[in-house]
């Protein structure tokens, strides 16, 4: 019997972690400020952020890709990464400078991405130059925040963020880059979309 692609489906097992990973954000900032253990957030940080990774390989290995994943899973994104790095910069644990040049990035598509929505552009699906630039700065930054904890490999910790974060700030800006023209089609190509309805 052939796999179903099942694009309408909505419980699938990459939807499933989406979730979770959206409902441990709060569990993040409670270890970071109520408990004050930035190793055990760090930690927690990192696991959020290599599932991401791991919902996407389970959606394309057993075909569980589905149209809410694709909207829930980049929403879990940008969310994790933007709590993750501004509670971050409050707490001190990332140069100020690096903090501003992610969050920027993460504002900028963020407005850019509802503004298109707003404009009726067909849904742009994410670019895997942008995916591995969310990862590596998913990566960097529990590094960062381990780098300031009382782990014995702080220091490797350190070492190790700053070897991650300038290739996937590059990365990042560079998908934004790429979005452009992508944005342009997709606005065209949702107009003629509506105007072809309204003419039916």
């Amino acid at each position: 019997m052939q796999a179903r692609t099942g694009d309408d489906r909505i419980v699938t097992v990459p939807n499933l972690i989406s979730l979770v990973r959206l409902a441990c954000i709060p569990v993040f900032i409670w270890l970071l400020f109520a408990k004050e253990n930035r190793g055990a957030a760090a930690v927690l940080l990192g696991v959020l952020g290599g599932s991401d990774w791991v919902d996407g390989f389970i959606a394309r290995r057993y075909h569980q890709g589905s149209t809410l994943g694709k909207i829930l899973d980049p929403v879990a994104d940008r969310l994790l990464l933007g709590v993750g790095v501004v509670a971050i910069i409050i707490d001190g644990s990332v140069p100020r400078w690096v903090g501003i040049i992610v969050v920027f990035r993460e504002v900028l598509i963020s407005v850019v991405t509802v503004a298109l929505a707003a404009l009726g552009a067909k849904r742009i699906d994410v670019q895997w130059v942008g995916k591995a630039g969310t990862f590596g700065l998913m990566v960097a930054f529990p590094f960062f925040l381990a780098s300031h904890s009382t782990f014995s490999w702080r220091g490797f910790a350190r070492y190790a963020a700053w070897v991650w974060i300038v290739p996937s700030v590059v990365l990042s800006y560079w998908a934004a880059a790429t979005y452009i023209p992508i944005a342009r089609r997709a606005l065209v190509d949702g107009r003629a979309a509506r105007a072809q309805r309204s003419t039916a």
